[in-house]
């Protein structure tokens, strides 16, 4: 990058370097790279977006912004050149951590985009390099690397080197292998800080929790906990979820496993698998029906209701959710037994029937 912090120039640069080494060091010291299951389509996308980005998108939008800045409006002296250096990473972190909030929250649910993010979890295996696992035009539009060059442009560069270092330590340890929050939640005496610590901060159990392959393990959300940084934003917006328990799968349901050059370069590689959402003329099918299932439950079993309406496996979720703003609704049955189980998605007890497809046949 182009900041000078503490006499040194890119100093932010060799920190999240640094970063990226020490946890390298704690996943192979912690025997992870020795059983490791990572393909190479998975090390292209991983080590090699990261190479991209940090070589290419990032430094050329931030170069970009500053040039375009001076142009349509130079400042004699910048806006935020008199703010105190601790104010002024606040608040660049906080509206950072904000913005990436919503487009991450977007990208689950609005299917272009979340094309371009699905690569990010197709990860079976977490690891600090899936950090870094999106479609490239993903970072070319997200709204952190604008405000990266917007923020620099307006005379925050120290504020930026300081607050990309801090974010990077939150985000990469949250993608690691070696979860330091385990120890957090082992002894009582230090709960009281846990707490306050999960609050405002993402943890591994946290973010882990994003990437479980579904809900019905009981401790993943595939649609929530959209937090970078921050846990505030999903407990403000109603889409955090607490659980301090890792998944045992990871990835994603139904995956075609298509080739990287479709994953990273979607939409100008499509795949030629036709089953893959990446495909050419791919279309969600409405898979909804008038009529209810009559479904035999057991006594304490999960079920993944579908409420999307698209699944291809009704009234039971299949994951075809993804890219939508609906989420599958978990059900454990308290006694075994017949159920009826909507399947024309109108009803107001699900997953429960409620005969509203009567009214919808008239």
């Amino acid at each position: 990058m182009i900041h000078d912090l503490f006499g040194i120039p890119n100093i932010d640069f060799y920190l999240v370097i640094s970063i990226l080494i020490f946890f390298f060091i704690l996943e192979t010291l912690s025997g992870y790279w020795h059983k490791s299951q990572r393909t190479s389509s998975d090390w292209i996308q991983e080590l090699g977006g990261y190479i991209v980005l940090g070589i290419a998108i990032k430094p050329q939008i931030v170069i970009a912004v500053l040039f375009l800045g001076h142009k349509i409006y130079p400042l004699e002296q910048p806006i935020l050149s008199g703010w105190n250096l601790g104010i002024m990473t606040i608040t660049y972190l906080l509206i950072d951590d904000l913005l990436q909030y919503w487009y991450h929250r977007s990208a689950h649910e609005y299917p272009f985009l979340w094309k371009l993010h699905r690569p990010h979890h197709q990860a079976e295996e977490m690891g600090f390099f899936v950090s870094y696992r999106n479609a490239f035009l993903y970072y070319i539009i997200m709204p952190n690397i604008w405000w990266v060059g917007f923020f620099t442009f307006l005379g925050g560069a120290k504020a930026v080197a300081i607050g990309l270092v801090l974010k990077q330590l939150i985000i990469v340890s949250s993608h690691s292998t070696v979860s330091y929050d385990k120890l957090l939640y082992k002894y009582k005496f230090l709960q009281p800080f846990t707490y306050i610590w999960e609050h405002i901060f993402i943890t591994p159990a946290f973010h882990h929790a994003h990437h479980g392959k579904t809900k019905r393990d009981g401790m993943s959300d595939p649609n929530g906990n959209f937090g970078n940084m921050f846990s505030i934003w999903d407990q403000l917006f109603g889409t955090a979820v607490f659980t301090r328990k890792f998944p045992a799968d990871y990835g994603l349901e139904n995956d075609p496993k298509e080739h990287w050059s479709a994953a990273y370069l979607y939409p100008i590689i499509k795949s030629k698998d036709k089953n893959s959402e990446l495909s050419k003329g791919y279309i969600k099918a409405d898979t909804t029906r008038l009529e209810p299932s009559l479904v035999e439950v057991v006594k304490g079993e999960k079920y993944l209701y579908c409420q999307c309406g698209l699944s291809k496996n009704q009234p039971f979720c299949d994951s075809s959710h993804h890219g939508t703003k609906h989420k599958p609704l978990l059900y454990e049955a308290p006694k075994t037994g017949k159920m009826r189980f909507c399947n024309c998605k109108l009803t107001k007890n699900g997953p429960f029937c409620d005969d509203s497809h009567l009214q919808a046949k008239k």
